[in-house]
């Protein structure tokens, strides 16, 4: 891999060079050499600090996928009529909430069956009930809007409150687990009495005693 064209720390371009050359210079700088165009004819390196510039494009990649995220919506269906079991709304203010915390938009969506609509009302104090609950990681970006039966608002991430609270919940120590004792085996009716026949010393009716005469 020589001769390299080479790139400093500053982003001048040096030009061609040999391999050792471009160590030495690298070594001085206190830095790595590396190689950012190994089919180009020579090689193309440059000096920097690589731990350095791997964690910037770990940040960015982590910038991108979250702005990817913000741009998508998920939509969360409180049912098909206002006739909802409130547990099950709450199963779906709970994934709305992930929702928010992974960075994703969500539209909740309330659909409205015969007479039902005349009571629109209804659907928009639940609308604001959810927002009222979701407060902690999100803010309402469309207020609750009527469009035939079908009534729909649209909540987005707050990433300073998400933040905090991942920064408090990464804060908080781990539990120490105690270590509790085995649980003795219960006994048997009968078995202390026979361990204790058994934990006897077993003398033989002919063999002389040990004590001295």
């Amino acid at each position: 891999m020589t001769p390299l064209r080479l790139i400093d720390q500053h982003g001048t371009m040096i030009g061609v060079v040999e391999l050792e050359e471009a160590k030495r210079m690298a070594a001085e700088a206190g830095l790595d050499l590396v190689e950012i165009a190994a089919d180009s004819r020579p090689p193309v390196v440059r000096i920097m600090d690589f731990g350095k510039y791997k964690y910037e494009q770990a940040k960015k990649e982590k910038s991108s996928k979250t702005k990817s995220k913000a741009g998508e919506m998920k939509e969360v269906r409180l049912g098909r009529s206002m006739k909802i079991d409130p547990h099950d709304v709450a199963i779906r203010v709970a994934q709305a909430r992930d929702f928010l915390i992974e960075g994703y938009r969500v539209v909740f969506v309330q659909n409205f069956r015969g007479r039902e609509l005349a009571f629109s009302s209804k659907g928009t104090q639940r609308m604001s009930e959810i927002a009222q609950e979701l407060s902690d990681v999100g803010k309402v970006e469309m207020t609750p809007r009527l469009a035939g039966k079908r009534m729909s608002m649209i909540m987005v991430p707050d990433r300073a409150k998400i933040d905090a609270i991942k920064h408090k919940q990464g804060s908080k120590p781990a539990a120490k687990s105690e270590a509790k004792p085995a649980a003795k085996p219960e006994a048997k009716p009968g078995a202390k009495a026979e361990a204790t026949a058994e934990s006897r010393p077993h003398v033989a009716a002919n063999e002389p005693s040990s004590a001295p005469a």
